[in-house]
């Protein structure tokens, strides 16, 4: 990944857009980054990412109720390892 500041990307702009299609640019002002310019396809994969993410939220949170449903109130619902890897299964 390149790093450029503000001002050169925005003296560069066209550069950045083509150099994004390879690599992210991270774009820095006072030596702190502040932006990333990324390509199209690399923007569709973070969402998706998101989606899953959001989906692998929502249905833990469905088994942690289900959980919490079967089980007495003296016991504590914990998330075994067989439930990790069916989580993780469920989701691909």
């Amino acid at each position: 990944m390149i790093t450029v500041t503000s001002v050169e990307a925005q003296n560069r702009f066209g550069e950045l857009i083509d150099r994004s299609q390879r690599e992210p640019v991270e774009i820095t002002r006072r030596r702190q980054a502040v932006a990333y310019v990324i390509s199209s396809h690399d923007m569709q994969e973070l969402v998706e990412l998101r989606r899953w993410r959001d989906e692998a939220t929502r249905w833990y949170s469905r088994y942690r109720r289900k959980v919490t449903e079967q089980t007495d109130d003296s016991e504590s619902p914990t998330l075994t390892d067989s439930g990790v890897n069916r989580l993780v299964h469920e989701l691909r």
